[in-house]
């Protein structure tokens, strides 16, 4: 059975928490060697899950957003005294979705049936990531759960916004470019061929940039379903190269090399690594776990091979500055910051200053990004329809001249 305690120490301090025992009795008994004041010990009720009942909001999928925001209100009643089931209970009864719901009822059963914390956590790898287990498991160590929570918390934080300015940055050019291709294929396959026909009907000699333009309009319409089916297996192609490893490391490595794009990337996962990095080790999390989970965050493969050879290299006993000398992946602060922390024994500052002045840069990089592409891209569009409203305005004139 699971009781909730409420006892004082030696020192006076009030404290609240909860322990397995066989029987009450037992338990006092057992605080009382321990030179515990009990003042309460309440039997805690097993949770128990009930029957699901379908709703529409069934289908909102758990969010990172989600697990940050009961990460946060979990450590809040955790620094305000309420016992660890108790906290979990109450994030249970108000998350937003019922898929989140049941991830923390089942957080819940697991660590009313005696398993700590970080391994209730463990248990769910697609809802908490590696470095909330890690950081929940050194301050269930260290008597500082709350805290650790915390920093997870600003982790999945920090890496929410960092994935949140990448992902716009980079939608926007893409939903550029299809627009452009589908403003281009709506002219070529539709609006062309009824206006050739116009001209056509005149019998003047078309000009041969008007010429130029019906004809890849007519090529297009014999063999669009041949360029469609072309278009497809190309993409079945890339996707299936994706799921190789080797394959994904190659686009990855395409990716960083990429003019404007790639310099938001690097950017990113610099300070994503440094942030890991800085949030682990002032939490007491050591270099080589942090750089191992560090490595396991990284979603660009490229970034996380050079991580994990930076942790191989601080295994072997080298710094971690030679380390990641040859990871050219990262912005060259990270290395020169590293060399810094390391000397003074200052390495969490470091990567913490490394972090900010990055996500910093990269701010500045997407808003310069946004600014350049948004004219490149109008006066791409607009070239293209330019360039057929010229072609046909000079098939007019040439019927007119005709008449």
């Amino acid at each position: 059975m699971r009781f909730s305690i409420t006892a004082k120490d030696s020192a006076g301090v009030r404290q609240t928490f909860s322990q397995v025992a066989e029987t009450r009795e037992e338990l006092i008994s057992r605080l009382r060697a321990q030179k515990l004041v009990v003042l309460d010990v309440r039997e805690e009720v097993e949770p128990r899950e009930l029957p699901p009942v379908w709703h529409p909001s069934w289908l909102r999928p758990v969010t990172c957003f989600d697990i940050e925001t009961g990460l946060r209100q979990l450590a809040s009643m955790l620094r305000s005294g309420i016992t660890l089931l108790k906290g979990l209970a109450t994030v249970q009864e108000q998350a937003f979705s019922p898929r989140a719901k049941k991830t923390w009822l089942r957080v819940k059963e697991r660590v009313f049936r005696g398993e700590s914390f970080a391994e209730a956590l463990g248990a769910q790898p697609r809802r908490f990531s590696e470095i909330v287990v890690r950081l929940s498991e050194v301050g269930e160590k260290s008597g500082e759960l709350e805290h650790a929570i915390t920093r997870a918390a600003d982790q999945m934080e920090s890496r929410r916004n960092l994935r949140t300015i990448v992902i716009n940055a980079l939608c926007y050019p893409i939903l550029a470019v299809l627009m452009a291709i589908g403003v281009s294929a709506y002219l070529v396959v539709a609006v062309i061929p009824k206006v050739s026909e116009f001209l056509l009907a005149g019998g003047a000699e078309l000009p041969p940039l008007t010429q130029s333009l019906m004809d890849f309009s007519a090529w297009v319409s014999v063999n669009g379903l041949t360029i469609l089916a072309v278009m497809c297996g190309a993409v079945a192609a890339w996707f299936a190269l994706r799921q190789a490893e080797t394959g994904r490391e190659i686009e990855d490595a395409m990716l960083l090399k990429l003019p404007v794009a790639g310099r938001i990337l690097r950017l990113s996962g610099t300070a994503l690594f440094a942030r890991s990095i800085q949030i682990m080790t002032e939490s007491g999390v050591p270099l080589l776990d942090a750089l191992s989970t560090s490595a396991r965050l990284m979603s660009n493969r490229r970034f996380r091979r050079r991580a994990n050879a930076a942790h191989d290299g601080v295994m072997r006993g080298q710094s971690l500055a030679d380390s990641l000398s040859p990871a050219v992946e990262f912005m060259p602060m990270l290395v020169r910051m590293a060399a810094v922390g390391e000397v003074s024994g200052s390495l969490p500052e470091s990567f913490g200053e490394t972090a900010q002045f990055h996500e910093m840069m990269l701010t500045m990089a997407v808003r310069r990004f946004g600014m350049l592409i948004e004219p490149v891209m109008i006066v791409v569009t607009g070239g293209i329809v330019g360039f057929v409203y010229i072609a046909f305005f000079m098939a007019l004139f040439a019927i007119a001249g005709t008449n």
